[in-house]
């Protein structure tokens, strides 16, 4: 009797496992019948992939090529954007000429934008001095800096060797432009700077890096570089917790001309 009923068991057992596996087995095939036979659907209509909302802003241009959503800041009739760097206060006290330019004022000091931004796109045209005077960082030596710490260099870097990385279009002492496309100091020069502005936590902490893409009289010569901190004379970067801060052009003794500066904000 015990036999039996061990024999029994033994065929229950057997069963019951086998039932198990035929049940997981038609599962399996359930799940690739469902994959298999449930393609994507091809798409044959164009209509499908047009996106017609929302329209782009329509910008129109003024004067000198300026988009019409650009704040303007120097169109050769007064120095009313800008303030003195000596105390965020005075009036700017470079020199405006008859023909809408204007000049740096040696031993007057850096100017700044009353504004503060973040993250822009800044169009500015420069001329080295008409004297060719100096030689290297002594050349016809400026510089644009964004939020008051990050600094595109100024510099007629037409036949004049410096440092690669405080050359004309450089981000100063982080990085080389791709190449040297300064034009002859009689000729006038155009920057068009793309800045993303780094990013900081409440804790004071970089979250995010800036960006810094820079096309040099139509040639790209930054290509989206990040900004490792701030662009220092001397020592490395630094990186300081900040918000938005004023765009400055730098005194720097050599009687550099500008023209036609505007921005928009991204």
């Amino acid at each position: 009797m015990k036999k039996l009923i061990y024999l029994f068991a033994l065929l229950t057992l057997s069963f019951s496992c086998k039932e198990k596996l035929t049940s997981t087995e038609t599962t399996e095939v359930k799940k690739e019948v469902k994959t298999t036979r449930t393609p994507q659907k091809e798409v044959t209509d164009p209509k499908e992939t047009e996106v017609w909302e929302p329209e782009p802003k329509v910008v129109s241009f003024h004067e000198n090529n300026v988009p019409s959503d650009a704040i303007i800041l120097f169109d050769g009739s007064n120095l009313d954007a800008w303030v003195s760097s000596k105390d965020s206060v005075s009036a700017a006290g470079w020199t405006i000429h008859p023909d809408k330019t204007m000049t740096v004022k040696p031993g007057s000091g850096d100017i700044q934008t009353k504004q503060d931004f973040g993250s822009i796109q800044l169009h500015l045209e420069w001329s080295a001095p008409d004297t060719i005077d100096g030689e290297g960082q002594g050349r016809g030596n400026s510089g644009v800096f964004f939020q008051n710490k990050y600094e595109v260099q100024i510099l007629d870097s037409y036949q004049n060797k410096t440092y690669s990385n405080g050359q004309a279009t450089s981000i100063y002492k982080q990085h080389i432009p791709l190449v040297n496309a300064t034009k002859a100091p009689d000729q006038w020069q155009t920057y068009d700077i793309i800045f993303h502005a780094p990013e900081f936590d409440n804790e004071g902490n970089k979250t995010k890096s800036g960006f810094f893409t820079v096309i040099h009289n139509g040639v790209l010569v930054q290509d989206h570089v990040e900004i490792l901190g701030s662009t220092e004379y001397i020592g490395p970067p630094k990186n300081k917790a900040h918000d938005k801060g004023p765009i400055k052009l730098q005194d720097h003794s050599n009687p550099v001309q500008y023209r036609n500066i505007w921005v928009r904000e991204l």
